[in-house]
């Protein structure tokens, strides 16, 4: 006979991803570890723990094995046709919905929605939005889907976002002008060893890298974001770690003003961004 308790002192996984995979296993609450690790676990619980183990030994994330990650304080589904969720992306919504801030009914579009992260808790945190996401990937649209249907409230007064599947802006309609554009692009260099290292070896590479030097998708959104925007209209893009000066440099030039990165929590310099004409 098993118990919880047993399967946590006889784990392979450091003891957070553990409880994590257990309590999804079983369907309990944390808590319920502690207070009932002395329960016999049905015997195939125990087996179903014992493969995503398995799997997570061999290097597959968590969010793919359980199949959600949080973001923004909204619970997301995740698949192995999205890029999951990461903390660091927090940042790039805050500053979006900041530049918006005094916008009623405001336009957002989402360039590269993946799981629809951003779009749907942008959504989430401003119910008069109007939200446009758009990705290439009909599967990541499909998961982008459901997450919004699971975590908006079909009455928000903005409406339910539109899922445009399309090689960034070019298939949205020409007329359309937004408050703001963010995006988190591919924007690792095809050579980067870090794509063969963690997670990042089960994500989908299209999320991931650009197939060059990691630049080239944010030069084709800076470049089309004047034609998208409102006037006084913010775009806010996530980078590389060392891509910042060069994303300066292109909104400068495409005439954006007040043009500035932003640092997240480990100092990085994560986000860049300005306004157009302001």
């Amino acid at each position: 006979m098993t118990t919880a308790a047993d399967v946590l002192r006889a784990s392979p996984l450091p003891a957070l991803e553990t409880r994590i995979l257990l309590t999804h296993v079983l369907g309990w609450r944390r808590t319920e570890l502690i207070t009932r690790d002395h329960e016999t676990l049905d015997a195939a619980a125990v087996a179903q723990f014992d493969v995503l183990a398995a799997r997570r030994v061999a290097g597959e994330p968590i969010a793919q094995l359980i199949g959600k990650r949080e973001f923004f304080g909204l619970e997301f589904a995740v698949t192995p046709d999205v890029l999951i969720p990461r903390p660091e992306t927090e940042l790039l919504v805050e500053t979006a919905l900041d530049a918006i801030a005094d916008t009623p009914n405001a336009r957002v579009l989402d360039l590269g929605t993946g799981t629809g992260a951003i779009a749907v808790a942008m959504a989430h945190a401003r119910p008069d939005a109007r939200v446009w996401a758009v990705d290439r990937s009909p599967d990541a649209l499909a998961v982008a889907r459901r997450n919004a249907r699971t975590l908006l409230d079909a009455a928000r007064t903005g409406g339910a976002p539109t899922f445009v599947e399309s090689d960034w802006a070019a298939q949205l309609d020409a007329s359309l002008r937004f408050d703001v554009i963010v995006s988190n692009p591919p924007y690792i260099a095809h050579d980067d060893p870090h794509l063969a290292q963690g997670d990042l070896r089960f994500e989908p590479r299209g999320a991931l890298t650009d197939g060059a030097d990691g630049l080239s998708a944010i030069r084709v959104i800076v470049d089309a974001a004047p034609s998208l925007l409102t006037q006084n209209g913010a775009l806010w893009i996530e980078h590389g770690y060392d891509q910042a000066a060069a994303v300066r440099q292109w909104l400068d030039a495409r005439g954006f003003t007040a043009v500035r990165s932003i640092r997240d929590l480990a100092g990085i310099e994560r986000i860049s961004g300005g306004r157009l004409g302001a």
